[in-house]
């Protein structure tokens, strides 16, 4: 099993920028396929970003092409999401996933089986 913890959360005005980062314990993170999903106030859990286990490959949602990046380092066992150009409707609780398994495009909730407890991200006007 693997636990993964996200940091890196607050407040920032729009335009502004956020890194946010996954920090997994128990086991190596090369064993996983990793993800970013985020969840506003009163909706379902959305997509935002997904790696392969080895880094190869990287995956938007299409509202954050050319906005947000991630990237992993299995060495150190971290995956971060850096956030720029942020605008208001990017306000959300963001959380980190992980699956061993790839099943194509894995980008739904139920794709994922560690989950961490999720990082506030608040933008302002």
């Amino acid at each position: 099993q693997v636990q993964l913890v996200e940091s890196g959360g607050g407040l920032v005005k729009a335009g502004g920028s956020l890194v946010l980062s996954c920090a997994a314990s128990g086991r190596t993170l090369s064993y996983y396929h990793m993800a970013w999903f985020r969840q506003a106030s009163g909706e379902d859990r959305a997509f935002v970003a997904r790696s392969s286990a080895n880094g190869g490959s990287t995956y938007y949602a299409d509202f954050v092409k050319g906005r947000f990046s991630l990237s992993r380092d299995n060495a150190k066992n971290t995956v971060d999401l850096q956030m720029n150009s942020l605008e208001p409707e990017d306000t959300a609780v963001y959380y980190c996933a992980a699956t061993p398994r790839f099943v194509s495009p894995n980008q739904s909730p139920n794709d994922y089986t560690y989950w961490g407890q999720g990082t506030q991200v608040t933008v302002s006007p």
